[in-house]
């Protein structure tokens, strides 16, 4: 499996690892982001990450269905791992708002669904993903994901343990709690939640 250090090495060398004043998707502000299409638009770099999380997933989740990946960030990542693990993989995008299944991709019932991201900061993607799941009447197994920047006061997802790649430990504040070195630096919106 690929090692902590490896794993930071090939962040920085596809500049998938920004610093910087970052309003993320979930709304909290951080210093830095991890943009990890530009880690999987390098794949024979990303490669040995995908490796190492589906090595990880097989551990943890010894048996499920199907997998699901929200768009934008979780579709590269998910196809990836759905391609190691020789899983059904699909994808749910945002419709006025909310995820919804489209391209005739379905759920079926009963079946043990397995939740695939980029990168889980407070899980609210994921959650939304959660709602899809039930609402065909299957059985989500678990979450996954290449980055788990998330931390105990910013993860919404309770009582799940997340199967990642990396940890990273990166602060985030509330608009409201900036630090005043974060205050000076020009905020940038990088994640496609934001996209019109």
């Amino acid at each position: 499996m690929l090692s902590l250090k490896d794993s930071l090495a090939v962040l920085k060398k596809t500049k998938a690892l920004l610093e910087g004043h970052f309003v993320l998707s979930s709304g909290l502000h951080s210093p830095q982001y991890i943009q990890c299409a530009k880690l999987m638009s390098f794949p024979h770099l990303s490669k040995n990450f995908s490796l190492s999380l589906s090595q990880k997933i097989k551990k943890k989740f010894k048996n499920f269905d199907i997998i699901l990946a929200p768009a934008m960030g979780g579709v590269v990542v998910g196809y990836e791992i759905g391609r190691l693990l020789k899983k059904e993989t699909i994808f749910c995008e945002r419709v006025d708002g909310k995820f919804k299944l489209r391209r005739g991709f379905q759920i079926r019932k009963n079946s043990k669904v397995l939740i695939i991201e980029d990168v889980i900061t407070t899980g609210k993607s994921s959650l939304e993903c959660v709602s899809l799941i039930k609402k065909y009447n299957a059985k989500l197994i678990g979450f996954a994901c290449l980055i788990n920047r998330s931390s105990k006061n910013s993860l919404k997802i309770k009582n799940r343990q997340i199967v990642s790649q990396l940890k990273l430990d990166v602060p985030t504040y509330k608009k409201k709690d900036l630090p005043s070195e974060l205050k000076k630096i020009p905020i940038t919106k990088p994640g496609s939640r934001f996209l019109r």
